[in-house]
Parts: C-alpha cells; structure tokens; sequence
C-alpha cells in the first residue's frame, strides 16, 4: 500500500471524475437555467483541465514555501470570505453569501480555498511548535484561532455544512497530533452545543431538521429534496434503470446536477456504481491515511490527515445527506457535483497528496539471512 498509494489514490479520483462528467452529461441538458444542453459537462471539463495544472503544481511544490507563507495565505483567504458580503462583488444566491464575481473567471467559493489554508495553517503551527502540542496555549487555544475565524467567516455565511466539515477536519488533526483530550472533548461538547442552538434558532434550519424527522408529511415542502432522493434509489434498484433513463431528474429533484447527483447514479446506473463512488472515497481515505503515517516530518504528516480529511468528510456529508441519514445540507461531492472551485481545489488537494508521498522516506525490507555461506575476506 505504502508504495502504491498515489497510483490507488489517482487512480480513485479519476474514477470520480470520469463519473462526474458521464452523470453531467445526463443531468445537464435537463436544467433550465443551461445555455446548451451540454454547458455543464463543458464547463466541469474545463475545470478538470485547469485542477490538473493545478495538481501538478502542487505535487512539485516545495513544502518550504508552505511553512513560510501559510500566514499570508490565511490572511488572503480570510479577505476573500470577508468580500462575499461586500456590495457588487459578492454574489447572493437562494439567500446565502459564498460566492464572489472574479474578472477573467466568473464566480469562485473562497470557502473551498479557505478550508484548505486553515488546514494549511494548522499543520505549519503544529510544525513550528511541535515540542508544545500538550499544551494549553501554542497546543489549543493559538491554533484553534487560527481555524476558529475562518470557519466563523463561513458559518455567517451561511455555509453552516462546511464550517461544520472544517471543523471536524480540525478536531481530528487536534487529536492525532497529540493534543490533550481534556481540551478537546469540553471544547467539542461546546460547539455542538452552539451548533445545535444555532441550528434550531434560526426558523429556516430548524424547519430543516423537523423536515428531515418526517420526510412524508413534508415531500412537497422541505423534504421534497431528500424524499425524491429517495424514490429515486428505489426506482433504479439494484440494476438501474439506464443511464440517461432516469426520471427524478427532470424537475422533480432539484439540483440532481450538483448536490444531489448521487441519487441520479443510483437511479440510471444501480447499487454497483453507488457502492463503487462509496469504494473510490475509502480509497482515497485509505491512501490518504497511508501517506500520512509514511511522511518522512510532522509537517507533512499534519498535511497529508489535513487534506485527506478536507476530502473525505464533505463526501461523507453529501451521502448521508442524499440517503437521508442526516439533514439536508449544501455540500457537493467532490469531484462528482458540478462545481468549478470545488473541483480546482480537490484536485490541488490531490496534488498535495501525491507531492508528500514523492518525498517520504522509502524503506526496503532487507533480506533474510542466508545460512551456511561462508564469506571471504583479505584484512590489511
């Protein structure tokens, strides 16, 4: 695994990618807002081409620049979040702010490129301060700023899905880093404790929840999202129904090209395409996981669990969500849903990944010990 991880690792995404642009191509020429039947497929590949570059980019990358500019970088990105709310650039859409007007480029989600640069951020604190990762301040309280006001500028956002994946992301490199669990586990009661206030004061997001709890009563209000998600697993079943046969997506489930394109694959392509998008990101899981331990320092170590959760929990989300197991949420799936940024970024993530593992240390087992040969030698 050691060795192969970065052939496993691309060779899931280029799965998930390919996948993206056959369900795009299916869903897209059913949208109303498209210009072209094929404007989405078109626009996902072009996204493709350029997170390629990009990917390669970051695999060469030398790490150093990432030690030295991660201050910078978070402070960039704390100024795209802010400029979502600025007048003329931000851009509102369905009442949430996480878009800005780029010349040249067209709409970009700085929550996408901040949630990589806190992570960033954090694995070069950790780096810079690895002798006091058991302690309260440069341990907890420092670093847990440094990705507490990125994700309190996406949470206003109203981005709560993804302040809530960074999060998690964060917790779980608190942990393996060795931070004291009697920080951690107060600090984690807490914000869920303020999460779940915040989620059932606001009239919106607790409709949501009662929505979720009772998906029939609600299938043509709230629920109508997660329950046509629904019915269209049952209607594919096992075997599916077809690629480009599939009926949900005409209308009746909204966003069946972005958000909710997992059950579009379960509908037209069957369990054994939905179990392989599943298979591909416990792959990426796995290989992710698999770099870390193998990374030759801390800094790389804390990058490669950084990046590798920063892809796995929003697909996680995305699926859960589509099955109804948990709330209806905005996270896409990466590099399936359409979504220029989203798709830049995790393949730059990808790239990352592949350039930590290029320069970790490779042990070879040394051979077992031949019996009964004896060995000559002249001593001067």
């Amino acid at each position: 695994m050691n060795r192969s991880a970065s052939i496993l690792l691309c060779t899931a995404v280029a799965a998930l990618v390919s996948l993206g642009l056959v369900m795009l191509t299916s869903t897209g020429a059913w949208v109303k807002s498209a210009a072209t039947p094929y404007a989405f497929v078109i626009d996902q590949s072009k996204y493709a081409v350029v997170g390629l570059i990009a990917a390669f980019i970051a695999a060469k990358l030398d790490p150093i620049w990432l030690r030295r500019a991660w201050p910078w970088a978070l402070a960039f990105a704390c100024v795209l979040l802010v400029l979502c709310f600025v007048p003329g650039v931000g851009v509102e859409y369905l009442g949430a702010n996480r878009w800005i007007r780029v010349p040249g480029i067209g709409t970009f989600q700085p929550s996408e490129l901040a949630k990589v640069i806190a992570l960033i951020a954090m694995a070069g604190w950790f780096a810079r301060w690895q002798t006091e990762v058991h302690t309260f301040w440069r341990g907890f309280v420092l670093p847990g700023m440094l990705v507490g006001l990125p994700v309190a500028l996406i949470a206003i956002e109203t981005d709560v899905g993804s302040a809530l994946a960074l999060s998690v992301a964060a917790g779980a490199l608190f942990f393996c880093v060795g931070t004291r669990l009697l920080f951690i586990i107060p600090t984690a009661v807490t914000g869920i404790t303020g999460a779940i206030w915040y989620i059932m004061s606001d009239p919106v997001r607790s409709s949501r929840i009662e929505a979720w709890l009772d998906l029939e009563t609600y299938q043509r209000g709230k629920g109508q999202q997660q329950w046509r998600a629904l019915l269209a697993f049952g209607n594919g079943g096992p075997e599916g129904v077809g690629l480009g046969n599939g009926s949900e997506k005409f209308g009746t489930l909204t966003f069946a090209y972005s958000d909710f394109i997992f059950p579009v694959v379960g509908e037209e392509l069957g369990l054994p395409f939905t179990l392989g998008t599943v298979l591909c990101y416990v792959i990426i899981a796995v290989c992710g996981c698999s770099i870390a331990i193998r990374a030759s320092n801390l800094f790389d170590r804390c990058l490669a669990l950084g990046m590798t959760c920063a892809l796995v929990i929003p697909a996680m989300v995305n699926i859960a969500v589509t099955t109804a197991a948990l709330p209806n949420d905005g996270l896409p799936l990466p590099f399936v849903s359409h979504g220029g940024t989203s798709l830049m970024i995790c393949l730059g993530v990808v790239g990352l990944l592949c350039g930590i593992h290029r320069r970790s240390y490779v042990t070879h087992d040394s051979g077992e010990p031949v019996l009964g040969n004896k060995v000559y030698a002249v001593k001067l």
